[in-house]
């Protein structure tokens, strides 16, 4: 049975959500799977085949769902596809794969790759945004339109959250301590981050337990370290001077509280890349989309209107 086909089989009309619900948290169903770098990425599509495609990236420690009030909107016109990231989600964890920032960029391309899709609009929020702006710089054509959400982009995280992630790194990459570190209780502290978000009715404890609870197993935990291994929390200085050749309609969108990455990010992007629009939400922390999901979805489609 071919992806498309289990689609179809799930009784969700092959795009994996129910669009008779736009806006609301749709019912979930079986993913569509691609095969990239010998792994399975797990992929949701909504919207017509033939419609301009949309790569919706999510961040860390998200999955596709942290899209879920804007894909019904946006599939209304285009073809949205929400792939977890590898490593992330449904998709595989592979441990004997790297996870540097080069790598995760390239693999953005295998994905698109694998699609058939040649280029698409770009969205990427926290750790996809980081993605979608190298992915662009490196692959111009590839990118009819960018839009970025509260990610480090070209630069990095606030000086606690910094220290937070760098030491996650250490831990990853120095045998002796990442032996210990799996006896650290990662869901229930990644769990505590998303306590404001419960409280507020923003984010319903299923959708966080997708997010989380995977962390507390043993492989969930190697995972999680073996991913840090590879990564660097040190913004990339060629990122923040190539933002002046990012010739495609671009979007930067950000929640002005957010706690781990400041609006400054934001307003240096829009700022250096040519023509961007700038939407700055008063009262809104980092996960914007799930805050903040009508202005958010606002301005993505204020992006699409624009001509490539």
């Amino acid at each position: 049975m071919t992806a498309q086909e289990k689609g179809r089989d799930s009784g969700d009309g092959g795009d994996g959500w129910d669009s008779r619900a736009p806006g609301k948290e749709n019912a979930h169903h079986v993913p569509r799977t691609a095969l990239v770098d010998g792994a399975s990425v797990a992929y949701w599509e909504a919207g017509p085949p033939e419609g301009e495609p949309i790569l919706l990236l999510h961040g860390y420690p998200a999955n596709h769902r942290c899209w879920r009030h804007q894909i019904p909107p946006l599939s209304r016109t285009h073809r949205v596809i929400a792939p977890d990231l590898l490593g992330w989600g449904d998709s595989d964890h592979p441990l004997h794969l790297p996870f540097d920032y080069d790598t995760e960029v390239a693999r953005v391309g295998r994905f698109l790759d694998a699609l058939g899709i040649d280029s698409a609009n770009l969205f990427g929020h926290d750790y996809g945004g980081f993605l979608a702006l190298g992915f662009t710089q490196a692959h111009p054509t590839r990118v009819r339109r960018l839009a970025i959400l509260n990610s480090r982009a070209q630069s990095s995280f606030t000086r606690p959250w910094y220290t937070v992630f760098t030491l996650l790194t250490v831990l990853g990459r120095i045998p002796v301590l990442r032996a210990a570190a799996r006896r650290l209780p990662f869901t229930a502290l990644h769990r505590r981050a998303f306590t404001p978000l419960l409280r507020s009715g923003h984010l319903d404890p299923a959708t966080l337990r997708t997010y989380v609870d995977w962390m507390d197993t043993p492989e969930g935990r190697r995972g999680l370290l073996h991913f840090f291994s590879d990564y660097r929390t040190a913004p990339r200085p060629e990122l923040r001077r190539r933002l002046g050749e990012i010739s495609c309609p671009t979007a930067v969108v950000w929640g002005r509280e957010d706690p781990y990455l400041g609006p400054a990010i934001a307003t240096e992007l829009a700022a250096h890349v040519p023509g961007a629009d700038l939407t700055m939400l008063d009262d809104t922390g980092h996960w914007l989309m799930e805050e903040r999901p009508e202005e958010t979805t606002a301005a993505l489609t204020h992006l699409l209107a624009r001509n490539p």
